[in-house]
C-alpha cells in the first residue's frame, strides 16, 4: 500500500468557500441589476437590497476574519468593506419610506400676483427702441 492521499488542509478548505461567496454576491448583484433595468417599484427592490447587504456582509467577514489564512491584501479587504458601506447607504435609502408629498410650492403658499390683462401693451416687440424697431431700419 502506498501513503495516505492527503485531502486539501484546513487553510485550503476554510480558503475553497470564497468563491461560493462571492458568486452569491454576485448573484445578488445581478438580482438588483435586472430589477433596476425594468424599472422594479421600491418595494420589489427593498428586500433584494437587504438579502444584497447580507451576502456582503458575510463575505467581509470572511475576508477580515481569514485575510492571513488565505493571503487577501489588504486592499481588497479595505474596498469591499467601502463597497459594503455604499450599500448599506443606498440601501438604507431604497428601503425608507417613500418620499412625503409635496407641499404647497412657495408661489402657492404666498399667493401668487394677480395680474390684469389689460396692462399689456400691444403692437410693441422686444426690439422696439424709443425711436422705432431697430431691425426695420
Amino acid at each position: 500500500m502506498g501513503p495516505p492521499e492527503a485531502g486539501p488542509s484546513e487553510a485550503q478548505r476554510v480558503c475553497l468557500t470564497f468563491p461560493s461567496l462571492r458568486e452569491d454576491v454576485e448573484s445578488g448583484a445581478a438580482t438588483i441589476r435586472s430589477a433596476s433595468e425594468r424599472k422594479a417599484s421600491r418595494e420589489e427592490v427593498c428586500p433584494l437590497f437587504k438579502a444584497f447587504a447580507a451576502k456582503e456582509e458575510k463575505l467581509v467577514k470572511f475576508l477580515i476574519t481569514n485575510q492571513k489564512l488565505c493571503g487577501v491584501p489588504p486592499n481588497i479587504v479595505t474596498q469591499v468593506k467601502q463597497n459594503h458601506a455604499k450599500t448599506i447607504q443606498i440601501r438604507n435609502t431604497v428601503c425608507s419610506a417613500a418620499p412625503a408629498a409635496a407641499g404647497p410650492s412657495l408661489s402657492e403658499a404666498l399667493g401668487a400676483p394677480v395680474i390684469a390683462d389689460d396692462t399689456t401693451v400691444k403692437g410693441r416687440g422686444t426690439f422696439d427702441t424709443l425711436t422705432g424697431n431697430a431691425l426695420q431700419r
